[in-house]
C-alpha cells in the first residue's frame, strides 16, 4: 500500500517525453499515479481537434479544461466544456469525448489507476 506524502507537491500540465500516445491525436502525460496514491490519479491530456475516444471507465474522473473545447457524453446528454470549465465523468458513464478544438486538460481519477 502506498504511503501518501505529508506535504504539498507541485505538478506541471506540460506534455513531456514520458507522455503516452493513444491512437491518432490523444496524448496523456502522467503526474500522480497509483504507485504514489491509492486515493487518486492525475494526468494532463492533450486531444488534437477531431480526436475521439470512448468514455466508459471503471473509475470516476474530473476533467479541468485548460485550453480548447470538448464534447463529452452520450447523444442528447452530452455537454460542451471549454477553457476554464470542468466536467465530472461518473464511473461507467456512457458515450464518448470529442475534441472540438485542440484541447489540453488536467484529469483527476478516483480511485487511482
Amino acid at each position: 500500500m502506498a504511503v501518501p506524502p505529508s506535504h504539498a507537491r507541485k505538478f506541471t500540465s506540460t506534455i513531456g517525453p514520458d507522455a503516452i500516445r493513444f491512437g491518432d491525436g490523444i496524448v496523456i502525460a502522467p503526474a500522480l499515479g497509483k504507485h504514489e496514491s491509492e486515493a487518486m490519479s492525475a494526468y494532463t491530456s492533450f486531444f488534437r481537434k477531431g480526436a475521439r475516444a470512448d468514455l466508459p471507465a471503471p473509475y470516476a474522473e474530473l476533467w479541468v479544461v485548460l485550453s480548447g473545447a470538448l464534447r463529452v457524453g452520450a447523444a442528447s446528454e452530452a455537454v460542451t466544456v471549454r477553457a476554464g470549465d470542468f466536467v465530472h465523468v461518473p464511473e461507467q458513464a456512457p458515450g464518448m469525448v470529442e475534441a472540438l478544438e485542440d484541447t489540453t486538460m488536467v484529469c483527476v481519477s478516483v480511485p487511482a489507476h
